[in-house]
């Protein structure tokens, strides 16, 4: 039996993701099994916050605000969730990434907060890969970068040349990256082409 199940919920209030997590566990009970968990939370501007194009314009409260959305609010979600897999068959916990969040491919500079916060999100999911796998081996917990999507967050930063993509493009991609991930890919950093990203 499959169930679908759409839940609000504030991503920065611990107490919410845990009230979520425990419908879920009903659910789970009545014999519905979770398997796949999409986290497609993320901040990068807005309430007066701009990306930063120097290190002078760096501010402990929007490193905060950053940090909190993109990388603490997911982590409290594998925190809750990662125990709801089941112990057999294939099951998801992708969280959306980006790719200036990569260490290795970071050749412009700026956006300290958004591309810190988001290799911290990088570093969570590998962590939490690792532990996951000892218990429930067929089990993923991957990081996903959707590309540039005609969205609030990114759209007004897409260059010309860029392959923007409308949301249900975007994913219906990251979709079928989910559907071809194995227990071996857990832990990695994907984008939305199913291409492995560097750290």
């Amino acid at each position: 039996m499959d169930a679908e199940i759409d839940l609000d919920l504030e991503i920065t209030d611990e107490s919410q993701i845990a009230s979520a997590a425990a419908v879920v566990g009903q659910l789970i009970d009545q014999g519905m099994p979770l398997r796949l968990v999409i986290d497609a939370t993320g901040f990068l501007h807005g309430q007066g916050i701009e990306p930063e194009k120097s290190w002078r314009q760096l501010d402990a409260a929007h490193m905060a605000h950053a940090f909190a959305i993109n990388a603490i609010g997911p982590a409290l979600l594998m925190k809750h969730f990662l125990p709801l897999l089941p112990r057999s068959g294939k099951a998801v916990f992708a969280t959306l990434s980006a790719k200036v969040g990569s260490i290795g491919d970071n050749r412009l500079g700026g956006w300290y907060s958004y591309r810190a916060s988001k290799a911290a999100l990088n570093q969570l999911v590998r962590t939490a890969a690792i532990e996951l796998a000892r218990q429930k081996p067929q089990a993923i917990c991957v990081a996903l970068h959707p590309g540039t999507v005609d969205t609030a967050l990114s759209s007004r930063f897409a260059k010309s040349g860029l392959d923007v993509q409308q949301p249900d493009e975007a994913a219906a991609r990251l979709l079928t990256v989910i559907d071809g991930l194995s227990a071996k890919d857990t832990g990695a950093f994907f984008n939305h082409r199913g291409e492995t990203l560097p750290w």
